[in-house]
């Protein structure tokens, strides 16, 4: 079964109590686990209190650095430099992959099964693409300018998450407005979901007036809550506005409330990302403003809030790269709305018709269950024999943005020379405006779907 890792089934080398799971899941998994894989040497590159470690308990510490030519205490092998070098390394790998697949329409082809297999060989391949990254000549050149090739890849995912969120918002709402159209029960389902978004939206305001604020100071974080909560209003108003629905009927609150959460969501982190101002009290120390009170002892234990908020955010990154890379996400990026779609809604919820809801649930289930294969190992599901699930090149662009987001984000974006991953949440200005700036995107995203149709009314529009 070894000879599995250089062949295309992989997940036979689990054991037969793991639950079956189709070929396209393991094969993201698979490029999902060496993301990860990078993504934990990055913050450990990124860790003064490893590098620390490893020069107290390592022996012959300094001799091992000098012998790989890594400077006297192992300098190039940690801080952003190395990371830079690494996530280099690990987006080539990304890169490389997606032009090699562009254009894979069935999972029979060469160029398929090398996407889907060869798991020893790729990890090979991309551990060389990183190491080689260190032996880069003129390193100053190559960080300044990978440098600006990251923050625009990073800019580029952020932007990608931004659009589907808000193409994920209107098909919420036209698919639940669509079942109204056969049970009046989804009518109130749908008035109670919209209240509870707008109930948290008002809720996260109203806390961080409360706890982000006082009566003298914190100018910045009083005018940046008022505006996003005046943004949020802004939008609401403006999808129930009489010219819109004519144009979109569709449009409703529910779309609103999701990009208001989002919103109050997005401030709120960038006001906990802000740098901590400080005044002098009445004894003539220091002491921080514009911060909630329970917040400060919180931080007292940097290790565990480290470890914990890394893990939650790179998760969180790891997730968004797996649900932008499906095929419904790809082709809403490129404007194609799939008509099957509303065909599966309005079969689904006809629930008076039974005959016609087991043809659906048949109809979207025989091809996922059409070839099951065990070779002593995990079932392997091979739902991909009429043609590929998702695109295989725009699954590997994503990864790729996704290496230059996380480096990005590791080495603190623009204040990379002081970047430590202890200090990942200690706030930098760059990362707040970064928050605030992704915040007014995404609502003037959602404001350009709501008012596009009326700028260009000879053209077609579908969300």
């Amino acid at each position: 079964q070894l000879a599995c890792c250089c062949g295309t089934a992989a997940c036979t080398l689990c054991c037969k109590c793991c639950p079956k799971i189709k070929q396209s899941t393991s094969t993201r998994f698979m490029y999902a686990l060496y993301f990860i894989l990078v993504t934990i040497i990055c913050c450990v590159m990124m860790s003064t209190t490893v590098a620390n470690e490893m020069k107290m308990h390592i022996p012959f510490y300094k001799q091992m650095c000098k012998g790989i030519q890594a400077g006297e205490m192992c300098e190039k092998l940690v801080g952003y430099s190395a990371v830079y070098k690494v996530c280099f390394g690990m987006a080539c790998f990304f890169f490389l992959f997606f032009l090699f697949t562009i254009k894979i329409n069935s999972s029979k082809s060469c160029r398929a099964y090398i996407h889907n297999g060869f798991w020893l060989i790729k990890l090979i391949l991309l551990a060389a693409m990183c190491s080689g990254a260190f032996f880069i000549p003129d390193q100053d050149t190559f960080l300044n300018a990978w440098r600006y090739v990251g923050a625009t890849g990073g800019f580029l995912f952020i932007a990608i998450q931004l659009i589907l969120l808000v193409e994920f918002a209107h098909k919420w709402n036209k698919n639940w407005t669509a079942g109204a159209n056969h049970k009046q029960m989804w009518n109130g389902l749908l008035a109670l979901v919209t209240l509870i978004l707008y109930s948290v939206a008002v809720a996260a305001l109203v806390l961080m007036a409360l706890f982000y604020t006082r009566s003298e100071g914190c100018m910045y974080n009083k005018v940046l809550i008022g505006v996003n909560g005046g943004l949020c209003l802004f939008v609401s108003l403006v999808a129930i506005s009489p010219c819109v629905q004519n144009r979109q009927p569709h449009s409703g609150l529910l779309q609103s409330g999701v990009i208001s959460c989002y919103v109050m969501y997005l401030t709120f982190s960038a006001l906990s990302s802000k740098p901590p101002e400080t005044i002098l009290d009445e004894n003539n120390q220091n002491i921080t403003i514009c911060v909630p009170e329970f917040s400060q002892g919180l931080h007292r234990d940097e290790n565990l809030v480290t470890g914990l908020g890394t893990t939650i955010l790179f998760g969180c990154i790891l997730y968004s790269c797996l649900t932008s890379t499906t095929r419904a996400s790809s082709e809403a990026l490129r404007g194609i709305y799939a008509a099957p779609e509303t065909e599966v809604t309005s079969c689904c919820f006809q629930s008076s018709l039974n005959l016609q809801k087991l043809s659906c649930f048949l109809s979207l289930t025989a091809d996922a269950e059409e070839h099951v294969e065990k070779r002593g190992g995990q079932t392997v599901i091979y739902d991909e024999k009429k043609g590929t699930v998702y695109s295989y090149a725009y699954f590997h662009f994503v990864f790729f943005l996704a290496s230059l987001y996380v480096m990005m984000t590791v080495t603190h974006w623009f204040h990379y020379e002081s970047a430590e991953i202890e200090k990942f949440f200690t706030g930098t200005w760059s990362i707040f405006w970064i928050k605030m700036v992704s915040c007014w995107v995404c609502v003037c995203l959602y404001v350009w779907t709501l008012i596009a149709p009326l700028c260009c009314p000879t053209r077609e529009f579908s969300v």
